[in-house]
């Protein structure tokens, strides 16, 4: 989750003052000459002084204390220490990757940025990756497509398997190189599931990487069954610039007069919260300007904030988009049915935890990724905004910087949100496992597909609140990742909002 302009620099930076000189030599019959201690990596200072401002756990960090040096040299010998910027914003985070899982560094803001609007080079698939059972090989299943991309032109679709890329069998050790690598044209094999066994059929595909803008919002329609008319949107990241879309989207059910809303989050890793606020009050309507959640920032930050202002730590039900004129489309509903797995994470998360306390949300799938927290893109400049970065590198840091909480104070949800309706299905060994099968994903938007399916019958009363196994056996394979792992933004939240 990411947030827009902050209000950066509220509070003095560390300002060293005192150069002192630890450094000397000296001549046999002259006096000593002093030489202090040189930067050899000008990221490394912005690193420090940015996480020295708004990291969300500066306080926890000693290494990140205002009072840590006490001379210039003592500050530059410190980082001059880390071999790499990687090396140094990797020590100073809070228990890197059990506590803080999300902040990260990037070496050019420019492909963070065009990620922030959807665009990335790709070739639109979105697929899982499993461990098959019992060795290192990798097995790659389709989860979709893109509308319009080059993946949308070739003979591959949701479900399909595949092994090998350019004729080399995908193991744990090269996964990365060759499908996120720097080939920007590969083949797939194809592969074949029977009896639990994956083989190669012969068939292959070539796709072909290029800088393409991804509509979030895959799927939108109504499907009629009994009597109801459900509304169903896919929407898998939340992209600021495709807000108006969205809201004719809405406009599109709003005038076919659905009764019920599912919306697909389970492969949305998050995006920006005004965004999310927007989602949540197009669902609604009825909310318009009741806190939607609130924000709790490092301890300098929020002792400026509740001194100050602050309402800035409230985010509120909206009615219009952000440009502040144009009315959103509202369904007013009382409930809705969200699907979730692992992969539905940040801003997909706080759209169920700040709905929650004023609507029934009815949650289906799996626990979601677990990520409360939002971050920020610091630039290597005086304020830390774009304007005036430094010319000699692209670097830029999404830091975490604030958690946040649905209006009755609920946060820190640290192994993701618990469904009301877990979807599970048996393996061919006899094991029950959670999400989606392998072998049974069907088609999404269609009314037999076994998340959308579990929702329709909950709206239409056909089941009772105990999810029943697919009766199609599924593969024993574990999760390694997706293509959302290695987009820039990947399962973030961010933020960004002027100081009011």
């Amino acid at each position: 989750m990411k947030t827009e302009k902050l209000p950066l620099k509220l509070m003095l930076l560390l300002f060293i003052s005192v150069i002192t000189f630890n450094c000397s030599k000296k001549d046999d019959d002259g006096p000593e000459i002093i030489e202090p201690i040189t930067l050899n990596n000008e990221v490394n200072d912005f690193i420090w002084q940015g996480l020295n401002e708004i990291y969300l756990w500066q306080e926890n960090i000693p290494n990140l204390a205002d009072n840590k040096f006490s001379t210039q040299d003592d500050y530059y010998t410190f980082l001059n220490s880390y071999a790499t910027p990687d090396n140094l914003f990797d020590g100073l985070l809070y228990q890197k990757d059990v506590v803080d899982k999300f902040s990260y560094l990037v070496d050019d803001y420019i492909e963070l940025e065009n990620s922030f609007s959807g665009t990335s080079k790709t070739n639109g698939l979105d697929f899982g990756l499993v461990l098959l059972s019992g060795s290192s090989d990798v097995l790659g299943y389709v989860r979709y497509v893109a509308n319009n991309s080059n993946a949308a032109t070739k003979d591959i679709a949701r479900g399909d398997f595949f092994l090998t890329v350019n004729g080399t069998q995908l193991t744990v050790n090269n996964y990365s190189d060759l499908l996120f690598g720097s080939n920007d044209t590969y083949t797939l094999g194809m592969a074949n599931l029977a009896n639990s066994t994956v083989s190669l059929n012969g068939k292959t595909v070539q796709l072909t990487k290029s800088d393409f803008t991804e509509n979030p919002i895959l799927i939108n329609k109504v499907i009629d069954i009994q009597g109801k008319k459900v509304g169903y949107i896919m929407y898998n990241q939340f992209i600021a610039d495709f807000d108006s879309a969205l809201n004719d989207a809405m406009a599109n059910l709003k005038s076919q007069n659905i009764t019920d809303l599912v919306l697909d989050l389970r492969y949305n890793p998050g995006g920006r919260v005004s965004s999310a606020i927007i989602l949540s009050s197009m669902i609604t309507g009825q909310f318009n300007g009741k806190v939607f959640s609130t924000e709790v920032w490092n301890k300098k930050y929020q002792t400026y904030f509740q001194a100050n202002n602050p309402e800035y730590l409230i985010n509120r039900f909206v009615n219009t988009l952000t440009d502040g004129t144009t009315p959103i489309t509202s369904l007013n509903l009382s409930k809705v049915y969200i699907l979730t797995t692992s992969g539905s994470a940040s801003a997909s998360e706080l759209v169920i935890n700040c709905l929650d306390p004023y609507i029934d949300v009815v949650q289906i799938g799996t626990n979601t990724t677990g990520k409360y927290t939002a971050s920020v893109t610091l630039y290597d400049s005086a304020d830390f905004g774009k304007t005036g970065a430094n010319p000699n590198h692209k670097y830029a840091m999404q830091p975490l910087v604030l958690k946040s909480a649905n209006s009755n104070g609920i946060s820190d949800y640290y192994n993701g949100l618990t469904p009301d309706y877990l979807i599970t299905y048996e393996t061919s060994s006899g094991s029950v496992q959670n999400g989606e099968n392998l072998t049974n994903l069907g088609v999404l938007g269609d009314p037999t597909e076994p998340f959308l399916k579990k929702a329709l019958d909950l709206i239409t009363g056909v089941t009772t609140k105990q999810s029943s196994l697919t009766a199609k056996k599924g593969i024993d394979a574990k999760k390694i990742s997706d293509t959302k792992d290695f987009t820039p933004l990947g399962k973030g939240m961010y933020v960004v909002k002027p100081l009011k």
